[in-house]
């Protein structure tokens, strides 16, 4: 799994890096067997004007499902980076459990051995 941490706007201190890669390591820990690519983008919007403008916007790349998107706007950095952690770790979950109780069972052999298999049978 590759983790990929940009920042827009400011500068991304060792600190803010090392906060942000174990909060994915926790919150995305139930999945980590169906994750390639972590994409955690982190921008300030308004600049020095303030407000709710710190953005936090997460990409999860599965191996086999569509890429799930979080994306939490706050005027803390680090409680936008806990909320989409969060929802991010909630939606993974979700996807991964419809997918096992939805997906059929994959053939131990593949099809054509198993249909030789059945005509040496008979």
């Amino acid at each position: 799994m590759q983790t990929d941490i940009q920042s827009q706007g400011f500068s991304l201190t060792e600190g803010l890096n090392n906060y942000v890669v174990k909060r994915l390591a926790y919150g995305l820990s139930r999945g980590d067997e169906a994750i390639t690519r972590i994409t955690v983008r982190l921008s300030d919007i308004n600049g020095p004007r303030g407000g709710a403008d710190k953005r936090c916007l997460i990409e999860v790349r599965l191996k086999t499902s569509p890429t799930v998107v979080i994306e939490d706007i706050e005027t803390d950095l680090y409680l936008a980076i806990d909320r989409a952690v969060e929802r991010a770790g909630r939606t993974l979950a979700r996807r991964l459990s419809r997918q096992r109780q939805f997906a059929p069972d994959l053939p131990a052999l593949p099809e054509a051995e198993q249909i030789a298999a059945l005509a040496d049978d008979r």
